[in-house]
């Protein structure tokens, strides 16, 4: 659930951002930051799209596939989980990247950029924390007699 509501979070981020850099929203609102700078300068679109709609996909991406961890067909089953720290893993690099850019390139702080760094990191954080946990709690193995086996084994584990 934490994982949902923070992509959602971000997705509206995104979405904002995405709205503004393809003219749908009049000003940008980033009071003392240096939103425009960073927006209009060519790092601003790969490929021919806005970074920003990268972000858009992004977190519906992470936004689903939590919902989906969520229903209860998938809540004792991790691939929910590595999925969710796959996705947030990749969207963690990408933000790095993005605020080398910002940092380093650009000379210039988004401060709805920053906002989405930080909303990444969590959903990052919680995915890996969510997916040690369902690591932790998975079922016992047991052989085909239904007997346990001992932790000696090296076959069973």
């Amino acid at each position: 659930m934490a994982i949902a509501t923070l992509a959602l979070l971000g997705f509206l981020v995104a979405v904002y951002l995405w709205l503004w850099k393809i003219g749908l929203l009049g000003g940008i609102a980033c009071g003392t930051g240096s939103c425009e700078t960073v927006q209009f300068s060519e790092h601003a679109v790969m490929f021919g799209i806005p970074v920003a709609f990268f972000g858009v996909v992004g977190y519906l991406g992470l936004l689903i596939v939590s919902l989906v961890g969520l229903h209860s067909a998938w809540a004792d089953r991790r691939e929910p989980a590595i999925l969710l720290a796959v996705m947030s893993g990749v969207g963690v690099a990408f933000t790095v990247y993005l605020t080398y850019l910002e940092a380093v390139v650009i000379e210039a702080w988004c401060r709805w950029c920053l906002v989405s760094a930080a909303i990444i990191g969590m959903i990052f954080l919680v995915a890996l924390a969510e997916l040690w946990t369902s690591r932790a709690t998975l079922p016992v193995p047991r052989t085909a007699h239904g007997v346990r086996p001992r932790r000696s084994d090296p076959r069973a584990w």
